[in-house]
């Protein structure tokens, strides 16, 4: 608990198994009060070492992507009562010290969420990031800056908080179920006027660390300068997809746990 508010972890998972164990030992105990991992139908032994680690664990039936992984994670967190959810992916990526600082900036009702930049202090290419991949992110978050009329440092982490009122008010059932779901969701945040923080997080990049190739990467920065475009067209008072719809997150819809915490 921070401030009287739960603090829950959720982690999408796929084919986490050699970084899964060392990313939750990191993780500070004392400041979370539930870990929850969704195994996006991995084909290693990722469900395995999280029922050995002894975390609340859900497994899809078949592979749903990324961002339908998100979907049960934010429902299992909202069935959970968390006040305070921080999305972490478990490939070792990011770091897990950050959660106490990160969950701290919305438990004391300072940002409604909080993003993880990898752009802040210059960490993202002394970490190994690609540099094409600097490149687009930094074109990328300038694009999105100028039609949403922001000023982040970038959209595009996999490390980020969100406080319970938003995962229930927002039509996150709408979004996509691939990996532009992050950047949607942060679009739709801007939209309906919540406030977003930031904090520099240092990044690694290694083979075991997950990464869409390039292929993926191409369709999702297509994907990011339509989300853009229609954020913008329905400012203008032209409603365009997510935009306009309503459908939240179904949170009677039924869980199946692999392995649940008592």
């Amino acid at each position: 608990m921070l401030n009287d508010k739960k603090v829950v972890v959720i982690m999408p998972a796929y084919n986490a198994e050699k970084t899964l164990e060392k990313t939750y030992n990191e993780i500070y105990q004392n400041f979370v009060d539930e870990i929850i991992l969704v195994d996006d139908f991995s084909f290693d032994e990722t469900k395995d070492i999280a029922k050995k680690l002894n975390i609340t664990t859900i497994v899809h039936e078949h592979n749903k992507g990324y961002g339908a992984n998100q979907k049960t994670c934010y429902r299992a967190a909202l069935k959970a009562n968390a006040d305070i959810v921080i999305m972490l992916h478990p490939d070792y990526q990011y770091t897990p010290k950050l959660i106490p600082a990160i969950a701290s900036m919305m438990a004391f009702e300072e940002y409604d969420a909080v993003i993880a930049s990898r752009m802040l202090g210059n960490s993202a290419l002394k970490g190994g990031m690609p540099f094409y991949k600097y490149v687009s992110n930094r074109f990328l978050t300038e694009f999105q800056n100028f039609l949403l009329g922001e000023k982040l440092s970038e959209y595009h982490t996999g490390f980020r908080g969100f406080t319970r009122k938003i995962l229930e008010n927002l039509p996150l059932e709408d979004c996509s179920d691939d990996f532009i779901f992050d950047n949607q969701m942060l679009a739709l945040i801007l939209y309906n006027n919540y406030k977003i923080g930031e904090i520099s997080c240092p990044t690694k990049y290694f083979p075991e660390a997950s990464s869409i190739n390039f292929s993926r990467s191409c369709k999702y920065g297509l994907e990011v300068l339509l989300t853009s475009v229609e954020y913008r067209l329905s400012k203008l008072g032209l409603p365009t997809k997510i935009f306009s719809k309503s459908n939240k997150l179904d949170t009677e819809k039924e869980i199946t746990y692999y392995n649940k915490r008592i």
